[in-house]
């Protein structure tokens, strides 16, 4: 089986990343096909950014995603999500989507701590989409960006520490989500320090991509998310407008 691994960044240094942490947990006869965004932001920090990224994420799905059994959208952001379900034949499953109902599914309320400040209203708008915001008791966030972490993860950690520390006193959050690609494998190193479970994003998105892969998975048929009508396009790149056109 093949599983795209499609990070909307554009910086291949994450997805490289990304490949080194899921290494181990990828099982045999599994193969990993990563992509990385052709435009856009480097990291994606923002709300223009995360829109670019949308467009970026369906662009590397159509030119990478054939013969692939699964999509993982490694982005915490989980740009392009809906659209990417909507057109792939086979389960597609968000790095957030996937870690926060996950963190919900351990009972109680959740926090998700991420770098980058403009992540709090961004997310929050999101897990209300997910039909999460209940379970949320708060996004904390640090001032470096998940880029900036990637780069500097040790000098990150007593700050990812913090926070998790104070979303778990303040909200009384009984479950970290420890958000994004870019802190990607830190999840670990903050467990024996923080008093509360603490999951890693890729790597808890990834389990349920393999779960999806297990379970008999099938395209809906109707409904918002099946097939969309043929919509001829323009200014898209060559695979995507046959993707778009039902081809």
């Amino acid at each position: 089986m093949r599983i795209l691994l499609l990070n909307p960044n554009t910086s291949e240094e994450m997805t490289a990343l990304l490949l080194r942490v899921l290494a181990p947990r990828v099982p045999p006869g599994v193969t990993l096909v990563p992509a990385t965004g052709r435009f856009g932001a480097r990291y994606i920090s923002s709300r223009s950014a995360g829109a670019i990224a949308g467009h970026a994420a369906l662009d590397a799905y159509a030119e990478h995603g054939g013969g692939c059994d699964a999509v993982y959208l490694a982005c915490f952001g989980d740009p392009g999500l809906f659209a990417l379900k909507e057109l792939a034949p086979v389960p597609v499953i968000g790095m957030a989507e996937a870690s926060c109902a996950r963190a919900a599914a351990l009972g109680g309320r959740f926090s998700i701590v991420t770098g980058g400040e403009r992540w709090g209203p961004i997310l929050r708008e999101f897990m209300t989409t997910l039909g999460l915001a209940d379970r949320l008791a708060a996004v904390e966030t640090v001032a470096p960006t998940g880029g900036d972490i990637a780069r500097d993860p040790e000098g990150a950690l007593a700050l990812l520490a913090a926070a998790c520390a104070t979303t778990i006193a303040r909200d009384r959050a009984g479950a970290v989500v420890l958000g994004g690609a870019g802190l990607a494998g830190l999840a670990a190193r903050l467990r024996p320090h923080v008093q509360a479970p603490v999951l890693c994003s890729v790597e808890t998105g990834f389990d349920v991509v393999l779960e999806a892969l297990g379970a008999g998975w099938r395209k809906p048929a109707s409904g918002d998310l099946a097939t969309p009508a043929p919509a001829p396009s323009i200014g898209l790149s060559a695979r995507l407008s046959e993707l778009m056109s039902g081809r």
